[in-house]
């Protein structure tokens, strides 16, 4: 009974000596992980401590400098460097003796006359002048009066061609000697007609061609079926008074006839034609407003539209008095040639006009008329029926 107490107070003290040296051996370890900064220990290391490294870690490499500004500069160049195509060659100088072309009216008007300049900028034969007035119209002559500034600038200007687009700002009442006409009105649309002759007639009695340029599609819909009663009547007038009217229409309309922002171009792209206010052209609408001008134009001048077109003046010709004697062709001056005397030698007929020889022996058709009978066929032809001669040799 004394041995068991005995074993048992020693297996106790033993417990309690290794709790307390556990105990102690935990604060130690957490005491020297607080003062260092690296991963928790192992087991191992914390009954035998830590193995010293027997190949130290190298210092870690110094920061890097950083290069100078210019360095990076041309590194960043070498790099994104984009190269970007030439620019195009300026256009060809008109020559002295260019085809004007005259275009007048609205704010349309503008735009086709930019897209004009833009198709003839190659052709050193054409050029464009430019008189429009944005706001002005056939119907507020109290603004800007057509009928009294376009002789002026006919006169001034002396143009091949004019060509007219107008009529957008048209849409408003009228005011005439007899008194008001609102829009829409029979009486405004024969009163509109009028002045309409009136103006081309400007034109045409100056011996100058009229090109009429019909208005385009526009997004308000009450506008556009208003462009399309305008343009009934600038054809009308227009032709009577030996004018061309040029219809757009379609170039800005979809299949169904409804206006459109996007369409095709000249080169038939998908483009945006018009502003976000469905009225103003953009450049690609301006140059395919001019196109449809632009055919008449070249119609009517030929030539001189073409970007080929020589300049035949004294700094292209050849100084043909400084050429040598050698390369100047003397110049010889003959008769002109008789028809009737070729060889001019007086002769009354031409060479080889004598009668052919006649033969003296008579034709097969002069024996058959006057004997009844043909010559024998020659030897050997599949009518030769005579009998062969004795002496004839025989043919295998």
């Amino acid at each position: 009974m004394r041995q068991t107490r005995r074993n048992m107070g020693a297996r106790g003290w033993c417990a309690c000596a290794f709790a307390f040296a556990f105990i102690a051996i935990s604060t130690l370890a957490s005491t020297a992980e607080a003062q260092q900064t690296r991963q928790p220990r192992n087991l191992i290391e914390l009954f035998f401590g830590t193995r010293e490294q027997r190949f130290p870690e190298p210092p870690p490499p110094p920061p890097r400098k950083a290069k100078p500004p210019s360095t990076v500069k041309k590194q960043t160049k070498s790099v994104t460097s984009i190269t970007t195509a030439p620019k195009p060659p300026p256009p060809p100088p008109k020559i002295e003796n260019a085809r004007k072309i005259l275009v007048v009216g609205d704010f349309v008007a503008d735009g086709l006359a930019t897209g004009l300049q833009e198709a003839f900028a190659a052709s050193p034969g054409v050029m464009i002048e430019e008189r429009s007035n944005g706001s002005s119209g056939l119907v507020r002559t109290d603004y800007y009066d057509w009928q009294s500034e376009l002789p002026a600038m006919i006169a001034e200007l002396r143009p091949d061609i004019v060509i007219v687009e107008i009529g957008a700002n048209d849409r408003q009442q009228m005011t005439t000697a007899s008194g008001r006409l609102d829009f829409r009105t029979d009486g405004w649309f024969q009163e509109y007609e009028r002045r309409v002759t009136a103006f081309g007639k400007i034109i045409t009695d100056a011996n100058v061609p009229l090109l009429w340029v019909g208005l385009p599609a526009f997004r308000p819909q009450n506008m556009t079926a208003d462009a399309l009663t305008l343009n009934t009547v600038y054809r009308r007038a227009v032709e009577r008074i030996g004018g061309e009217f040029i219809d757009v229409w379609d170039g800005f309309v979809d299949e169904e006839g409804r206006f459109i922002l996007t369409g095709s171009d000249i080169n038939g792209q998908q483009v945006r034609l018009r502003g976000s206010d469905g009225i103003n052209l953009t450049a690609a609408g301006k140059r395919k407003l001019a196109f449809y001008a632009e055919k008449s134009v070249r119609r009517r001048l030929g030539d001189m539209t073409s970007p080929d077109l020589l300049r035949l003046d004294a700094g292209s010709l050849p100084d043909l008095l400084s050429l040598p004697p050698s390369e100047i062709q003397t110049l010889v001056k003959t008769q002109p040639m008789d028809l009737f005397d070729p060889e001019l030698d007086g002769a009354t007929e031409l060479l080889g006009a004598a009668p052919l020889p006649v033969s003296s022996m008579p034709t097969p058709r002069d024996q058959l008329v006057k004997d009844g009978t043909l010559p024998p066929p020659p030897s050997g032809r599949v009518d030769d029926v005579r009998t062969p001669r004795a002496d004839a040799p025989i043919s295998e």
